[in-house]
């Protein structure tokens, strides 16, 4: 497996509950490495770029109203494999469906506040990361 580049942010109820260093001892743990890391707010500019496959559908506007609700944690990380250890760490995408052990299994509580998010394949990343990142 070759190194890549992945984007994962720490949605704003992950901050609010304070699992952000908990998360990111996960990544280095897991021998991934933390490139590049911000925290701030999502934009509605950013957001809308971020979720544009989502437009149209009945969850968009509440989505967008939470991820700018307030404060994340925007990550570049790189490492062997980096979007598929990514999400593995991160468990399904509904908390009640994640495995104990992985950080939406861990501190996810529901389906709409699921505490992080991270690129599905190398290509979103590229484009998430040119969207959080100059």
């Amino acid at each position: 497996m070759a190194v890549q580049k992945t984007y994962s942010m720490i949605k704003p109820d992950g901050v609010r509950n304070g699992h952000v260093g908990a998360i990111i001892d996960r990544f280095e743990r897991a021998g991934l490495k933390i490139e590049r890391m911000e925290m701030g707010m999502v934009t509605n500019a950013q957001a809308e770029a971020n979720y544009a496959e989502h437009k149209g559908k009945p969850f968009y506007a509440g989505l967008i109203s939470y991820i700018t609700s307030g404060p994340v944690v925007k990550m570049v990380i790189s490492g062997e494999g980096a979007v598929a250890k990514v999400r593995s760490l991160m468990g399904a995408t509904n908390p009640a469906d994640a495995t104990p052990g992985t950080i939406r299994g861990d501190f996810g509580l529901v389906m709409d506040e699921n505490v992080i998010h991270g690129s599905d394949s190398p290509e979103s990343a590229e484009r998430e990361i040119g969207i959080f990142f100059d």
